[in-house]
């Protein structure tokens, strides 16, 4: 495994924890970037917790690589590719030293395309419907349907019987989804988790639709008795539901077979409602899960979207978007210019990524995947329970391998490990490169800095509101 010693298979469960086997680590120093500045509050600096706005821009300007016309002399032009190939090769090596320290994004970094540098040479691109060919013969479709007919045997749907494409990201999955629903109910009430990632509310405004958004539990999942109320307000209308199979922050899946229950309790037909399912990252890790709640076509959902370079370890930005047949027709059309037909989003898409997914879900299949799962779950738990040992208060989604924990009080610290926060919590997302080595190494970190932060009177914040009472462990809470 790259990055990092063989993690083994895990003992049998003992009191319902497994025994990790550690190996050795030796992380490489780094130089950390200096942290842009803070735009002070109506000119006054103000250095508390609170103060911690983004000064956008100014970082990327100080530090980007201007573009100089070449010149016409061709000694001059030899020294200008060396001078080029100094500074690839110098990103090259900031890459690396920031792969090492990557925890707060759900990207998995364990891959090996190799084998796919020979098709770099060629611009291909899927435009139009994937199950079409168009007169653009410089395309991967031959890949891209396989990779759909493999999520959709995972999802349990029939080749005749689903429409999808290869998107350029897991937004552009949940715009499509949202919009199949818009367009099969014009008059239809989008409803929405607070904690659904934010394309979902872009999606309503860029469509113009109504939005009702949903409370959620402690632990992130929707809340129905919430959603009960706000769908017989609106009975007369037909419902659009987004359900996340992983929210963004906690990591937390919304029981689907509920909110089915409770839409048919509430008096909505299956022809009166549409369910898109925004399965970003779990929605890959959740079939491999025992005990978790099936994502499945048998039941009454109009569409399933999934990032392929989250979980699977795509090197570029992509997704897929599966939808059922007779859903598409209503976006669907004829393109001329493309001697196709069209129901995507942007029209062109990379050629590319259909190649790199296929390639993964060949070289690891179920099994493989199956086996990447357990070993992230695996590892969620140990890092939850070191976090606990440590008096760290922390929380773990029993379906997800999303660590969530006290916001560091250095944002230089943040920034070091790549960490994603939100007010007074942040997470770190355990992927198949994530190594027990890799945990040892951020928590023995942490534990030292934490050491510095809370002295004399300043004491660790109460995040119960955030992960619930039994997962602080603060001075209250102990």
């Amino acid at each position: 495994m790259a990055g990092g010693a063989e993690i083994k298979a895990p003992s049998p469960n003992v009191n319902g924890k497994a025994e990790i086997l550690k190996g050795n680590f030796e992380p490489t120093a780094i130089e950390v970037e200096p942290l842009p500045p803070v735009v002070p509050e109506n000119g006054v600096d103000k250095p508390s917790e609170k103060s911690r706005n983004i000064v956008l821009g100014r970082n990327v300007h100080s530090t980007c690589l201007t573009i100089t016309e070449p010149e016409v002399n061709d000694e001059v032009t030899g020294d200008k590719e060396a001078q080029m190939a100094g500074v690839l090769a110098r990103y090259r090596k900031n890459l690396k030293e920031r792969t090492k320290y990557h925890l707060g994004y759900p990207y998995n970094l364990d891959f090996d395309y190799g084998a796919l540098a020979q098709l770099q040479h060629f611009s291909i691109n899927n435009l139009g419907d994937p199950f079409i060919e168009s007169n653009y013969g410089v395309h991967s479709r031959q890949f891209e349907v396989g990779v759909l007919d493999w999520f959709a045997r995972l999802w349990e749907i029939e080749k005749d019987e689903y429409w999808g494409y290869i998107t350029n990201c897991g937004t552009e999955g949940n715009l499509h989804g949202i919009l199949v629903g818009r367009e099969v109910f014009p008059d239809g009430i989008l409803y929405a988790s607070r904690e659904s990632h934010y394309s979902v509310f872009k999606a309503a405004r860029m469509y113009r639709m109504e939005c009702v958004k949903v409370d959620t539990l402690v632990s992130g999942e929707i809340d129905c008795s919430n959603l009960r109320p706000k769908l017989l307000a609106n009975k007369d209308k037909p419902a659009i539901l987004n359900v996340n199979i992983g929210t963004t922050v906690k990591g937390a899946v919304d029981d689907l077979d509920v909110v089915i229950k409770t839409l048919e309790e509430c008096g909505f037909s299956h022809d009166r409602f549409y369910i898109h399912c925004d399965g970003a990252l779990f929605g890959l890790m959740m079939p491999f899960v025992k005990r978790a709640p099936k994502v499945s076509f048998k039941k009454p959902i109009g569409s399933v979207s999934v990032s392929g370079h989250k979980f699977v370890g795509c090197p570029m930005p992509c997704g897929v978007q599966i939808t059922r047949m007779e859903h598409i027709n209503v976006l669907s059309s004829n393109v001329e210019y493309l001697a196709s037909r069209d129901a995507t989003i942007m029209g062109s898409r990379n050629g590319h990524a259909p190649l790199f997914l296929w390639y993964t879900l060949n070289r690891k299949g179920y099994k493989g995947f199956q086996k990447d799962v357990q070993k992230c779950l695996r590892n969620a738990h140990y890092l939850k329970d070191r976090l606990h040992e440590a008096g760290i208060s922390a929380m773990l989604n029993e379906l997800s391998s999303t660590v969530v924990f006290e916001r560091p009080r250095d944002e230089e610290f943040v920034r070091r490990w790549q960490l994603a926060c939100e007010g007074n919590i942040a997470h770190v997302v355990v992927m198949p490169n994530v190594t027990i080595e890799k945990l040892d190494f951020f928590l023995n970190e942490l534990v030292e800095k934490r050491s510095t932060w809370y002295q004399g009177n300043v004491q660790p914040p109460c995040i119960a509101a955030e992960i619930g009472k039994a997962n602080c462990v603060c001075a209250l809470h102990k």
